[in-house]
Order: C-alpha cells, then structure tokens, then sequence
C-alpha cells in the first residue's frame, strides 16, 4: 500500500510489514504509512488480528536520525505531534496487536513495539531507547508507554541509560512477552494472532478498550468504563451466541456481529 508499509491479510490476520532497507530506519515517510496501515486494519471487518513485523533482518532500528539532526526546535515542536500521532494510531487499534521483533527494536523501534499488546522476540533481538546518548529523550511514547509496562524503575534505568538489552533481560523485565529462535518469530506471532483471528472480534475489542483506558483513570471511573462495555456487549448476536451455545455444550461459532 505504501513504498516502505504494506499490508498482507489472510485467516482474518493481517500484517502490517516495514521494509525500508538496511535497517528500517523509520524516517517521516515510514511512520505516516504505518499510521496508514493501522487505520485501515482497524477498520477492516475481515481483520481479527493484526501482527507488525520488519522482516528477518531487523525490526526497526530507530528514527532516521539524518533527517532529525537539522531541525530547529520550532520545526520539531511541530513535527513531535505528528510523530506520537502515527504511533498512538497502532495503539489505538481496536484488535489484538502483536509485534514480532528480529534483530533491533531501538529508540522509535522499541516505542512502535510498545504500542502493541503483545511482543514476540528473536533469541538475538536487541531492545532499547538510546536517545540519551544523542542528548534527546525518547519523543513517541517511550517515556510514557515503557514504565506503564516494565514499571518506573526499569524504564529510568533504561532511557537514562540509553543501554540495549537481550531478548532474555527484556522477557526478565516483561519488555516482551514471548522469546523463540529467531527463524520462528514470525511463525510464533500468527500462532499467537490465530488464537485470537476466530474469537468475538466485539468482545476483544471491548475488553482491549475497557483495559486501555481503565489503566489511564482512577478504579472508580474504570469499573464503569468496564461496566459499559460489558452491558453493551449484549446487544451483540455474538453474546447470545456464545451463552447459547455454552447451555447446548457445544462450540460457539461467533461472526463477529
């Protein structure tokens, strides 16, 4: 769909692939056509899942830091919106994401890879947010997103650092959530997706919601986040579907309506 994005769909999966050589450097261009393909999977009925993934060779090194180190401070003030809006839209896809990560996962690389629920890791894959050491701080989520997953200590560690971790310190801190051999990272994620490709596309969406936003609230204004969505749920033919066929004990067959 795009010069660097495309997406793939099959088995009610889609995959969102980044393939800007050597190392998927994601420069200006990159990250508007990732932004691209989240809105469309997310509003595609077909797509239950959705995996993203840079290919065997890397994930995705970073921001193209050629195309940053010209900017003034009003030309980023400008651009740093635009930046965080094209990951907050992988975020904010209402399915099941996973990133499948080879090789690096660094600086925007690592911030893509957070905004999705799941992570699966190459044994050799390689995490971090390195921007201290260019004197900046990560700017598309990573200050946020990092300590809302491995908690304020490690996150601190890591960004004031700049450091990279291993595949086996980043499933140690919860930086991901699954390691494999690298040749079978991509095979471990549409295992994973497929768990999810024939589920209540409605119910996952409401839980995935309910779960998103309840972390960003109070526990009051959470329960009633959770209470919405679950009431409405059963406006759903795939609610009745699934409690009918719960007291015939038999499968659901759920269609996603």
């Amino acid at each position: 769909m795009g010069e660097f994005v495309s997406v793939e769909i099959a088995d009610h999966i889609a995959t969102i692939r980044v393939d800007r050589p050597k190392l998927n450097a994601l420069n200006r261009q990159v990250q508007e056509e990732i932004a691209e393909a989240a809105r469309l999977v997310d509003a595609d009925p077909e797509v239950h899942a959705v995996i993203i993934y840079g290919g065997e060779r890397s994930f995705a090194a970073g921001a193209d830091i050629k195309e940053m180190a010209g900017m003034s401070y009003a030309e980023m003030a400008v651009r740093s919106r635009s930046l965080q809006d094209c990951f907050t839209a992988v975020a904010r896809v209402g399915k099941p994401v996973i990133a499948a990560i080879t090789g690096y996962a660094l600086g925007g690389g690592c911030e893509l890879a957070l905004c999705a629920d799941f992570r699966v890791a190459g044994e050799s894959a390689k995490l971090g947010q390195p921007e201290i050491t260019l004197g900046i701080i990560p700017g598309a989520g990573g200050t946020q997103r990092l300590p809302r997953l491995v908690g304020p200590a490690k996150a601190k560690d890591l960004i004031f650092t700049g450091r990279h971790v291993d595949a086996a310190e980043a499933l140690a801190i919860g930086l991901v959530d699954r390691v494999v051999p690298d040749v079978e990272v991509y095979t471990a994620a549409l295992e994973l997706a497929a768990t999810f490709a024939q589920g209540p596309v409605a119910a996952v969406r409401a839980a995935k919601q309910a779960i998103d936003q309840g972390l960003e609230t109070d526990l009051d204004t959470g329960l009633e986040i959770e209470r919405l969505q679950f009431s409405g749920l059963f406006a759903t033919d795939d609610a009745r579907e699934g409690m009918t066929a719960f007291t015939e004990k038999r499968r659901p067959k759920f269609t996603g309506h």
